[in-house]
């Protein structure tokens, strides 16, 4: 599979480091293609890392202002003129998404591909790794708007709020079948 990740650019400390390290070698000992924002710093360098080192291949979308930021090895790596033909590549290169922690780049490409997702754009499995309960949240905020009858579509039918890298991936691996 070719597994979209959004997340952070910037350097964090272990809580954060470490889970998103055990998601990207699972994804790589698996086989898959990480498909992200081609940064090479940060939380997006150790994820890349991760897979590149467990043996799965790296696609990188970068931006016009950001490709002097970009992982100079990946196996693909192409430059977007915007943030939001970036976002419209990522989604159309992966079979999957996933959402790690992350700033308000991140929370908007998430909300992006969920209201794609929510009006039928697209049918691809999409987790929210709560890493460290760093979405609990925007998790309650989506269980009151399903609640409250925002959602034309049941929550769990648009996002999996995954705890930890394994539940992540065996959700996005049994959706692909």
């Amino acid at each position: 599979m070719n597994i979209c990740v959004f997340l952070s650019a910037a350097d964090l400390d272990e809580r954060y480091t470490a889970p998103a390290r055990d998601f990207a070698r699972l994804l790589g000992k698996a086989g898959h293609t990480l498909v992200w924002g081609g940064s090479d710093t940060g939380l997006m360098k150790v994820v890349a890392d991760g897979v590149e080192e467990a043996g799965g291949r790296l696609v990188g979308v970068s931006v016009d202002f950001l490709a002097h930021k970009a992982r100079p090895d990946a196996d693909q790596m192409v430059v977007a003129k915007d943030l939001a033909e970036r976002k419209a590549l990522l989604l159309a290169k992966s079979d999957a998404v996933v959402i790690m922690v992350g700033g308000t780049g991140t929370l908007d490409e998430a909300t992006e591909i969920l209201e794609l997702k929510k009006h039928g754009k697209h049918t691809k499995p999409v987790v929210l790794l709560n890493t460290a309960g760093f979405y609990d949240g925007l998790k309650t905020q989506f269980r009151r708007m399903d609640e409250e009858g925002f959602l034309p579509i049941p929550l769990t039918d648009l996002v999996l709020f995954a705890d930890d890298a394994p539940t992540a991936l065996a959700y996005l691996e049994s959706s692909a079948l």
